[in-house]
């Protein structure tokens, strides 16, 4: 693309608001076809954004630069609360993680590495609650049963360790870690990632279904093109650090322009 940015055409319904979330001339590369090649992007509140391609194509790098965990060669993050816009990366260290601590949300695609395997479920979600200055032993709890309820697991499971669940409970729970904080952007990366099929059903309808009440922005990395066509409104596709085609989902999807895209797309039918 010679340098050129990719812009993701912004055709989301509420584009009449400011977006949460906007790449400005974004870059990031640690060798040639690692990494990503400049572009721009905007998130909205109740927007899922889906990032797809293959292992290797700048996915999770870019959702590091985005999230606030890697500082970008080029470009700037800006994240906005109310009317004011901050630049992620020229904040101070310690104003990036107040916001990385309230405001957002990263689900990871191995649940125990966003848990303390070690503290119990209802610690997991506490301890989130605690971080941004909540004390009473009494309401944290209850916080806590809430959200496992939310959640689909029993709340008799309170005490129990994550060591101690299966991989979809395990997943869950990271998920109520996150959200009990009720942050305005989530970060997910192959959420639904070594988990039967019956158990990444019923988690991406609880994805939906919170990001629905919640209105939650959502950037979710991905190879699965089912998991984009489910839960999100826009996609971006990517190969060696390109975006190679992006758009509308559905649209992407079902009428793919890009011969790569039209790769996957047809890989997917073919199963």
């Amino acid at each position: 693309m010679d340098n050129l940015a990719y812009v993701l055409p912004q055709t989301n319904p509420l584009a009449s608001e400011l977006p949460l979330l906007q790449a400005e001339q974004l870059s990031q590369w640690f060798a040639p076809g690692k990494g990503f090649a400049p572009l721009d992007l905007s998130l909205y509140r109740g927007e899922v954004l889906a990032i797809v391609g293959e292992s290797g194509s700048g996915k999770t790098t870019l959702l590091k630069a985005l999230s606030g965990r890697l500082t970008p060669q080029q470009g700037q993050v800006l994240y906005r609360h109310g009317e004011q816009a901050a630049n992620l990366y020229q904040i101070s260290e310690a104003q990036r993680r107040n916001i990385m601590r309230q405001d957002f949300g990263i689900v990871h695609q191995h649940p125990m590495d966003g848990l303390r395997p070690r503290i119990s479920a209802g610690g997991n979600i506490g301890e989130r609650l605690m971080e941004v200055g909540w004390r009473h032993y009494g309401d944290i709890r209850a916080q806590a049963k809430s959200w496992l309820s939310a959640v689909e697991i029993d709340i008799d499971r309170i005490d129990d360790l994550p060591i101690t669940f299966s991989g979809g409970m395990a997943q869950r729970l990271q998920i109520a870690r996150n959200l009990v904080t009720h942050p305005k952007v989530v970060f997910m990366d192959e959420p639904t990632g070594g988990l039967d099929v019956s158990v990444q059903a019923r988690l991406l309808d609880l994805i939906r279904k919170l990001v629905s009440e919640l209105q939650l922005a959502v950037v979710i990395v991905t190879h699965d093109l089912a998991v984009a066509r489910l839960l999100a409104h826009r996609i971006m596709v990517m190969k060696q650090g390109e975006v190679v085609e992006a758009g509308l989902t559905d649209r992407v999807l079902d009428d793919p322009q890009h011969p790569y895209t039209q790769l996957l797309v047809s890989s997917v039918l073919q199963q």
